[in-house]
């Protein structure tokens, strides 16, 4: 069994693989400060709550675009589980060839995202990805990474809303009703959700039209991916394990190509 965590700006999410079986996944909020034994802690204690012996695990893969965490999770993972961490960055064998002006400058949960799309579903393939901020990553059929577009999350917009507008409440994030909203909440519902799904078709569209990739696949994951996917025919897949699935093919092609 291996570990694979994706280190994001909110969340981290961490997932065991037997093979190609997930056999458990559990989060962890990314901006709480641990030690390396906190971590430890959490992780041993999580993993025994799905009945998995953390010293059983054979190795682990990391993610992470928040670079402050690296180094007590790294100790952690070395310390409670016996394994060294095998971490996504310059280096590490993706199988994709990366055609933007600074490769170095990827995230690593985009290239995670855009190996699994790419190794699931084929290419030509567009990755969305709803989390903090919201990515868009297109992969020709060559298997190149050849351009990316970011924009704010949907809970990024949230919050920019309910803290720089004094009367304006923190909201659950959902599709009201109608568009027609005619009070506060449902009003701020409709201009995120709507406004989400607008700009991803639009997107999306546009994308299409300057690649000239008339079979283009669209997949989407992310914690909110499933709300906006549900409400457009642009996206032809939602894969909410896409960047589980990813380290997993990473570590596999990593540790074959090194033996």
């Amino acid at each position: 069994m291996i570990l694979v965590i994706d280190v994001g700006n909110t969340n981290m999410t961490l997932g065991v693989y037997q093979g190609e079986e997930l056999k458990a996944t559990f989060r962890l909020t990314t901006k709480t400060p641990r030690t390396s034994d906190e971590y430890g802690i959490v992780i041993t204690q999580l993993l025994q709550n799905n009945g998995i012996d953390a010293k059983s695990l054979e190795g682990s893969i990391v993610a992470s675009v928040v670079p402050d965490v690296m180094h007590a999770l790294n100790g952690a993972l070395v310390r409670y589980t016996g394994t060294k961490p095998m971490n996504v960055g310059p280096g590490i064998k993706t199988g994709l060839r990366i055609v933007t002006e600074d490769p170095r400058a990827i995230g690593a949960d985009r290239i995670v995202d855009a190996v699994a799309a790419y190794e699931k579903y084929g290419g030509p393939v567009l990755v969305l990805d709803f989390g903090t901020a919201t990515t868009y990553d297109l992969i020709t059929e060559a298997g190149e990474f050849a351009a990316g577009i970011t924009a704010p999350g949907i809970r990024i917009s949230s919050e920019a809303l309910w803290t720089q507008a004094a009367k304006l409440p923190n909201i659950e994030i959902k599709k009201p009703k109608s568009i027609l909203a005619q009070e506060t909440i449902t009003s701020m519902q409709a201009g995120l959700v709507y406004g989400q799904i607008g700009q991803t078709e639009y997107i999306i569209n546009k994308v299409k039209e300057e690649s000239d990739i008339k079979d283009l696949k669209v997949v989407a994951t992310g914690g909110l991916g499933r709300l906006i996917a549900d409400e457009t025919k642009t996206i032809d897949i939602y894969d909410s394990f896409l960047t589980l699935d990813g380290l997993r093919i990473l570590y596999y092609k990593n540790i074959k190509n090194s033996r």
